[in-house]
């Protein structure tokens, strides 16, 4: 397969984090572990940077049980923590449900005109980072969350660490295991995230599909008939027609499907997409999983299994 010819959309990018430097805690979706907060809180503090922790941080369900507080207050702290000059980024501390009813209640007036912070988190989270990237064109750091367990996987938190506070040195990211779908190299923006946010945002104000990117999908509690329609559903949207390449992560904990039956429906629905393809790369869920800056130009090699960051993820 050729090379793809890359189109590129530029976001700013916010400003690495180093010591000192007082970082946000809160989460857009569901309640979060209370017993691993504190844990993380001390990871935070042993890399030399001063936790502040938001209501939603340990707030209860609400209205509903697998909501942290009411979507406004949700939406409320993301906004304080955004317009917050003395916070220099925003740590999620789990994720679950509810980004996208939180969304519904962002007040985006005026936030464009604010400086970039790295905001980090991933699975439902994957919607606030699309909304990140669509409705104020910051890039942004799909990495383990502060009460989840991939936070205290020495190798899952140093991939973070090291895109967090050395970006210019971060990658290659190499995806040992992984498979070549579909051969070749593409340049673009990296995209994409978990597939049923992904999905679940098409058709909104917040979805973020750049032309020529280089989309990561990937996901948990969903079997191989759910993904197959999650994927068909992108396909019929138009989701992949500008798309560079395509990397599948994990798909953990698939209820009654197997590996094998995941990864039928990957190579079925993503293989004859005729650009290049790495599928069952260690990103996403299920620990042991390196952190996939969004809204990044890089470089994907399928088939040496690698993407190479062609700027440093944060300033």
């Amino acid at each position: 397969m050729t090379e793809h010819d890359p189109r590129r959309t530029s976001l700013r990018r916010p400003p690495r984090l180093r010591p000192g430097d007082r970082v946000a805690l809160l989460t857009p979706s569901s309640p979060a572990n209370i017993e691993r907060i504190d844990e993380g809180i001390d990871v935070l503090r042993f890399c030399g940077l001063e936790p502040v922790e938001l209501a939603s941080a340990r707030a209860r369900g609400t209205s509903q049980p697998f909501l942290a507080g009411s979507d406004t207050d949700r939406a409320a702290d993301l906004r304080a923590a955004l317009l917050d000059d003395s916070v220099a980024g925003v740590m999620t501390v789990g994720g679950g449900y509810g980004s996208q009813r939180m969304l519904e209640r962002v007040a985006w007036t005026g936030l464009d005109a604010v400086s970039p912070k790295v905001v980090v988190g991933y699975s439902d989270v994957t919607g606030l980072l699309e909304a990140l990237a669509s409705r104020l064109g910051w890039s942004s750091v799909m990495g383990p969350m502060v009460a989840e367990g991939e936070f205290r996987e020495s190798y899952s938190f140093s991939s973070l660490w090291a895109c967090l506070s050395a970006p210019d040195r971060y990658g290659p990211l190499a995806f040992r295991g992984a498979r070549t779908l579909c051969g070749g190299a593409a340049e673009g923006l990296t995209a994409g995230g978990n597939l049923s946010l992904v999905a679940g945002s098409l058709g909104t104000d917040t979805t973020w599909s750049p032309p020529g990117a280089i989309v990561l999908l990937e996901d948990e509690n969903e079997d191989a008939a759910r993904v197959d329609t999650m994927i068909t559903h992108l396909r019929r949207c138009g989701y992949f027609t500008d798309a560079a390449g395509v990397v599948t992560g994990k798909f953990t904990n698939a209820g009654d499907s197997s590996e094998a039956e995941i990864r039928a429906v990957l190579d079925d629905r993503l293989g004859d997409l005729g650009i290049p393809v790495v599928a069952d790369a260690n990103l996403g869920h299920g620990g042991h999983v390196q952190t996939w800056p969004v809204g990044v130009r890089a470089r994907l090699d399928a088939d040496a299994r690698t993407l190479t960051y062609l700027e440093p993820p944060l300033t």
